[in-house]
Formats: structure tokens, C-alpha cells, sequence
């Protein structure tokens, strides 16, 4: 396997983290004979101090000839103006719609070796296993008209939530096609008692349900899937939603693995290249100190070997490797440990069997 790897380190920890999975690419490539060329541009509020802009073209175009896109994360404080007309944020909106990737998943699976770092009681976390599918290109994040005008001496800010047939057709699809795989059941989140675009969307999932067999497919108003996941989380298995729900929802979830840093996530498109990154942010009172939990982008290079490159058995080596680390007591500071970014990187190579 020659592949073409984009790495956007962006803001914050972005770089350690990146680094770090980096290194388990590396290694998996030198046991396995795998080339993986990678090349670094910048993103975010990195790439606005350097070219005025969130996300250049040449990035863009670097990243559309790639075969995958590893990303750290974006923004902090530096850039956290809310009158700025440039934020590291856009640079990010901008990639995914610029790749066409419509579908973000999120897998949340605890470690029994970490139910204790959960603020969740540990008999809520037994046999919890469910991926989120956040559709990521439509919604309040994209929707026009946005942004603020002054009406009758009263400044008013707009923001549009707008969903067409076919943007939730797809999210739904592919929802489905992943629980045939797992437990066959698809729990779709909406707030249909309000939001007309909710009401397209349960009614899509209806019909779509309809002519599945042998998935069990239920409605569950976004608050009700709130108070579930803290409650009952064992409950969901493919948990489907629109793009700002989705967003909310998975950052709820991070609780249950007992940090963010354990998360990994895919975006995907039809047929391009996928963009894989943890689900925490730049976190910029930890950056440069060396401690930032690499675990959540080492499980997204995972899933980038999977979903892109097809290399299933190198991504569920890289997976069971952390779950071995992890099992012998390797923790970062978050965790309540204390392993640094490279030691926590260096516990996990040094148990990747391939």
C-alpha cells in the first residue's frame, strides 16, 4: 500500500497529538510494508496568522488529492473574537464542505479498565457500544441567510437551519447500512414537536425504516436522547442525527469513556478522501506542556487505515493496542495518570502486534 496522508496539525495540541499518530502510522507502515507519505499544511488559527485565511486553497487542494486527511484540532483564545471576520472554525466548515463530507462517526465504546474515570455510575457503562452518525454538512452550521442586520434600531443575529430531502436520505442510508452490521437497531434524534426540518427528517426516516428488515428503528426527541445517554447509554446502538444535535450529543457522550481524549471520529464522503480527527478541541491550557491525551487521534488513524485505505487488520491492531495499554495501567494526566503525550504514544507502539 502507497498512500498519500494530509496531516493538519492546526492550534493548541493539535500538533502534539497529530505527531504522536503519526508515529503509530510510521510503524504500522515499517512492519507491514505500507508507504504513507504524509504532508503538513496548516488549518485553523494557524493558517490565519500565515495567510489571513482559515483554510488556503493550496490546503484544500492538497487535501483533495490526498487519499486521507489527518486533522488535530482548531482555535483558542488568540482567535476567539466573535466580531473577527476570520475564526479558525470556518477553516474547518470549509474543509468538510470543500471534501463533501457529509457523514461524521463517532464510535463510543468505554474501556472496563476506565469505568472509574467516568462520572457515570459503572453499572450504567456495562455493555455500552454505539456509534454516532452526525450528518455534518447541512444545517444551522451551513444554512442561509446567516448573520446580522439591524431592524428597527434593534441589532438581530440569524442563523437558518435547512435541511433538503436528499441530505437526509444519505445520513439515514448510511445509518442503516452500519447497523446491518452491528445490533440492527437505529435510534433517528430529532426535535420533530418544534422544527419543521425535524419533521422532513422523522419523515424520511420513516419511510426509509419501512423498507428495512430486521432493523428495529425508533424516534427519540433530542432531549429524551440527552437524559438516554446518561441514563440508559446501553441502550443505542446506531444513533443517527442532524448536524447540531450531533454535535452537542457526542461531546455529551466523551463522559462515558471518561475523558474526551478517548474519542476518535471519520468524516466521510462519497468516494473522496475521509477526514479523521479526535473529537476534543485545541485545548490551549495544556498546549506545549507535553501532556495532551494522544489515545483519541491514534484511534482515528485507526479508523483512517479502515475506512480509507481498507487495511482492517493493521486498524484493529492499532485498536487493540491502546486497549492493551490501557488495561495495563497507562494513563495520561487526564485520566489521572501520569504518562506524557510521547510516553502514552510509546506504551501503545511498543504493544502494536502486526
Amino acid at each position: 500500500m502507497n498512500a498519500t496522508i494530509v496531516v493538519l496539525p492546526g492550534d493548541g495540541i493539535g500538533p502534539e497529538v497529530t505527531r504522536a499518530a503519526v508515529r503509530v502510522l510510521e510503524h504500522v507502515g515499517s512492519q507491514r510494508g505500507h508507504t504513507f507519505a504524509s504532508t503538513t499544511h496548516l488549518i485553523g488559527g494557524a493558517s490565519i496568522d500565515r495567510t489571513g485565511t482559515a483554510l488556503a486553497d493550496e490546503t484544500l487542494s492538497a487535501c483533495k488529492a490526498s487519499d486521507a486527511v489527518l486533522l488535530g484540532a482548531v482555535g483558542g483564545p488568540k482567535w476567539e473574537n466573535p466580531g473577527a471576520a476570520v475564526r479558525p472554525e470556518q477553516g474547518l466548515l470549509a474543509l468538510r464542505k470543500g471534501l463533501g463530507l457529509y457523514a461524521n462517526l463517532r464510535p463510543v465504546k468505554p474501556y472496563t479498565a476506565l469505568i472509574g474515570a467516568s462520572p457515570l455510575k459503572p453499572e450504567l457503562l456495562r455493555d455500552v457500544d454505539f456509534v454516532v452518525v452526525r450528518e455534518l454538512t447541512g444545517g444551522l452550521y451551513f444554512g442561509q441567510p446567516k448573520g446580522r442586520d439591524v431592524v428597527e434600531g434593534r441589532v438581530r443575529a440569524v442563523d437558518t437551519m435547512e435541511y433538503y430531502d436528499y441530505e437526509i436520505e444519505r445520513i439515514i442510508k448510511l445509518a442503516f447500512t452500519l447497523a446491518r452490521t452491528r445490533r440492527k437497531k437505529v435510534t433517528s434524534v430529532d426535535k420533530a414537536n418544534v422544527l419543521e426540518t425535524s419533521r422532513l427528517w422523522r419523515q424520511i426516516a420513516t419511510q426509509l425504516g419501512e423498507q428495512e428488515r430486521g432493523i428495529t428503528l425508533e424516534h427519540m426527541l433530542v432531549d429524551t436522547a440527552s437524559m438516554r445517554l446518561v441514563t440508559a447509554p446501553h441502550t443505542f446502538d446506531i444513533l443517527v442525527t442532524e448536524n447540531t444535535f450531533g454535535d452537542i450529543l457526542t461531546d455529551e457522550a466523551s463522559v462515558l469513556t471518561g475523558s474526551m481524549g478517548m474519542l476518535p471520529s471519520a468524516s466521510l464522503g462519497d468516494g473522496g478522501p475521509g477526514l479523521y480527527e479526535p473529537i476534543h478541541g485545541s485545548a490551549p491550557d495544556i498546549a506545549g506542556k507535553g501532556i495532551a491525551n494522544p489515545v483519541g487521534t491514534i484511534l482515528s488513524s485507526a479508523l483512517l487505515l479502515r475506512y480509507s485505505l481498507r487495511l482492517d487488520p493493521e486498524a484493529t491492531a492499532i485498536e487493540a493496542a491502546v486497549e492493551q495499554a490501557v488495561n495495563d495501567g497507562c494513563r495520561t494526566v487526564d485520566l489521572g495518570g501520569n504518562l506524557g503525550t510521547e510516553e502514552m504514544t510509546n506504551e501503545i507502539i511498543h504493544r502494536l502486534l502486526l
